[in-house]
């Protein structure tokens, strides 16, 4: 069998699971409504799937799907707070020498 074949094969296999498992996504939401809020999966949202050309696929992007909002970078040290911490801890670590060699 020429690999073009098996690569169409398991084109259309994939395709087929795929409308397989979003039948039963929607009978699972019908038999359980309150689940339809909850996230599919952790994450951002994915981008739309598209099939062979005939339209969007089982998973397209809804208009109704908000992004999460980027997190804000962290605040790096100041040279001051820096310092502090480096004190900080050469007094913790010679407290903890002067503690061991007793």
């Amino acid at each position: 069998m020429a690999n073009l074949d098996l690569k169409a094969l398991a084109r259309l296999g994939a395709h087929a699971r795929l409308a397989e498992l979003v039948a039963e996504m929607d009978a699972i939401l019908e038999a359980f409504p309150d689940l339809g809020s909850a996230p599919a999966r952790p994450g951002p949202p994915r981008k739309t799937v598209r099939s062979g050309g005939d339209g969007p696929g089982p998973f397209a992007k809804k208009p109704d799907v908000q992004r999460p909002k980027a997190r804000r970078r962290q605040r790096t040290m100041t040279a001051a707070q820096r310092k502090e911490v480096s004190l900080r801890m050469k007094r913790y670590w010679a407290a903890r020498r002067r503690a061991k060699a007793r």
